[in-house]
């Protein structure tokens, strides 16, 4: 069979896949949803029975790691897959920002699933991962890892697949009162905050929901972002000695700025006390990367890396705190953040 053969009859078997997945998906839509069915006995109007939009959920795939390789020949291609309901929202790069429209937080569910992109071929399942809307504290953060696993019924396989990086945030709508302060609830709204709340007078509809929706987008958050990376912890030891000649380099991945520390000789423990100051364009899908390298004479060598969004600091405005470095067995890097904001709306 010629090559142009074999590209037709994989073409055929996604398509036939993919035209199973569809007619499953709009089967499981209207036997899982909605969950409340009216039926008219008498004439009249029902429609306040229906379910209607209740708010929205902001989320943020931040990024994996670990996952399972399914290639033979080189590393996996992942992309993945959210949805709230069976109807399925795709974007294959990671730190995106997705938003879902919430009718019903009791029952409803964020599904993750992770696939490997087989290019010509069928995606294949890495694993799976959901997140139940009433574990969701209306108006916080939840900065959370996920597990994958292989089926989200039955959990008899116990292979570790990697994890998910997720951020999280359920806003109702008509919430009247003030949303406090994701990581510190005796802190009032910011303007961050204030311009993000839905509106409270309790009559959103759809057409209002997607109004919001588009606030949301419309808002532009600017501001310097000071990184001060202050110690290290229990780094591994790279060189022969039992010792480490340490670095970091901190990356904002939008703009790509890059900074880097001085090398510290001879040191598990490392303090730099250094600080760093980026202008950033667009705080809430921005990412700040810092990694962690060893120094050495002939090259060097990477020993891990901590990858966070900007959502606290710009809530809380500054913070102390440690993080692992993902990568290594043991390491932890101390660092204090400083957001000085400088919000800016787009004209629509």
């Amino acid at each position: 069979m010629s090559s142009r053969g074999s590209c037709k009859d994989a073409e055929l078997v996604e398509w036939q896949m993919l035209e199973k997945e569809t007619i499953r998906d709009a089967i499981e839509d209207s036997i899982t949803w909605p969950v409340r069915n009216i039926i008219p006995i008498l004439p009249g109007d029902y429609s306040d029975l229906e379910l209607k939009p209740v708010g929205t959920l902001d989320v943020k795939l931040i990024q994996a790691k670990e996952l399972t390789n399914k290639d033979i020949i080189g590393k996996s291609d992942p992309y993945a897959v959210l949805f709230i309901r069976p109807n399925n929202q795709l974007n294959p790069i990671w730190n995106e920002h997705f938003e879902f429209i919430v009718e019903d937080e009791s029952t409803q569910h964020l599904t993750i699933r992770v696939f490997d992109d087989e290019g010509v071929q069928a995606s294949e399942l890495i694993g799976c991962a959901q997140v139940p809307l009433k574990d969701l504290v209306p108006g916080k953060v939840k900065d959370m890892w996920l597990k994958l696993v292989k089926d989200l019924e039955i959990q008899r396989d116990n292979k570790y697949r990697g994890q998910v990086h997720l951020e999280l945030l359920y806003c109702p709508f008509g919430t009247e009162s003030v949303l406090s302060n994701p990581f510190n609830p005796d802190v009032s709204l910011t303007s961050l905050e204030k311009a993000l709340k839905p509106g409270t007078d309790g009559s959103e509809t759809a057409d209002i929901a997607k109004s919001s929706a588009q606030k949301k987008r419309d808002v532009i958050v600017r501001g310097v972002l000071s990184v001060t990376v202050i110690s290290a912890d229990d780094l591994p030891a790279v060189d022969l000695m039992g010792k480490s000649d340490p670095y970091v380099v901190l990356i904002m991945k939008k703009s790509e700025q890059k900074n880097k520390t001085r090398v510290v000789n001879d040191s598990l423990n490392p303090v730099w006390n250094q600080t760093f100051d980026f202008v950033v364009e667009d705080g809430l899908h921005d990412l700040l990367i810092l990694e962690v390298w060893d120094h050495d004479t002939f090259g060097k060598d990477k020993m891990g890396k901590c990858i966070m969004t900007l959502t606290r600091v710009i809530l809380e405005g500054e913070f102390t705190d440690a993080f692992n470095v993902d990568g290594t067995k043991s390491g932890k890097l101390h660092l204090h953040l400083k957001w000085a904001p400088q919000p800016i709306f787009r004209d629509t």
